[in-house]
């Protein structure tokens, strides 16, 4: 028992070391058990990050700072606790995707450490309409806290799902080295973190069930069919079209908010 505890938390440092900037100074195994952990393990690494973001936002709120300063600072906080990894991949993924090139060709252009054009507007609309829709949502109350937290919670689920359920198009990179940790154990395991969280809600925020139940459909849903794409257009997933579905399924989701509480249903 003690063995399988320490195994998980080694799972949760290699997420935290690889995608995030929270200084881990330790030297992990990086054997399959411990892979299979992290894959495992997502959800708990957005639910430490959501954690974070929900305490600066807290913070930045005591202090006297306008609506829009404090969703400056949310804004900055999201992308430092990541270092940019995602975004990174969002743009090398945009410039790929856009070249409207063959499989291979997109591989290439993605590996190249220069940026087009494409991945330079791309990241600027990304993070102008982020910053927008955070901003709206910061008078959402106490109700705000939450959703900060559980979004990167479901955000960080399609990282799991796409490498257990998506073949690599690379036979080496980041998403090849966390592909053999897969195990199928891991859908069980997210349907649980799921009613957990379900039930966390029913008995501590009801009224924010509805909105709850909308988003993890709109991950499953949206997730499904980015999947397509990511076969479709690239062969299968790297490190780079992670780090893309990752981000955008977070965008998508603030958006879902933000237009659910438009509609009075959160």
């Amino acid at each position: 028992m003690l063995t399988r505890l320490k195994d998980i938390f080694i799972g949760i440092g290699i997420n935290l070391q690889f995608f995030t900037t929270i200084p881990l100074r330790r030297e992990l195994p990086m054997e399959q058990k411990h892979l299979s952990y992290a894959l495992y393990s997502f959800p708990l690494l957005g639910l430490i990050q959501g954690s974070i973001y929900a305490l600066f936002l807290f913070i930045a709120q005591t202090l006297p700072l306008s609506d829009i300063l404090v969703a400056l600072v949310l804004w900055l906080v999201l992308i430092a606790l990541s270092g940019g990894i995602h975004l990174d991949g969002w743009i090398d993924t945009s410039d790929a995707y856009f070249s409207f090139r063959e499989k291979e060709k997109r591989l290439e252009i993605m590996k190249d450490p220069r940026v087009g054009a494409f991945g330079v507007l791309s990241i600027i609309v990304f993070l102008f309409v982020r910053f927008i829709v955070l901003y709206e949502l910061i008078g959402f109350n106490e109700k705000i806290y939450v959703w900060v937290i559980l979004i990167p919670f479901l955000g960080k689920m399609i990282l799991g799902a796409y490498l257990q359920a998506l073949p690599a198009a690379r036979e080496s990179g980041m998403a090849s080295f966390f592909k053999q940790g897969a195990r199928k154990g891991i859908w069980l395991a997210y349907v649980l973190f799921l009613l957990l969280m379900g039930l966390f809600l029913l008995f501590y925020a009801k009224e924010l069930l509805l909105g709850y139940g909308i988003l993890v459909s709109t991950l499953v849903l949206l997730g499904y069919g980015i999947a397509g794409k990511l076969v479709k257009n690239f062969g299968g997933i790297t490190g780079d079209t992670l780090g893309a579905s990752s981000e955008g399924m977070e965008l998508a989701l603030w958006i879902m908010v933000l237009l659910l509480h438009s509609f009075a249903m959160v």
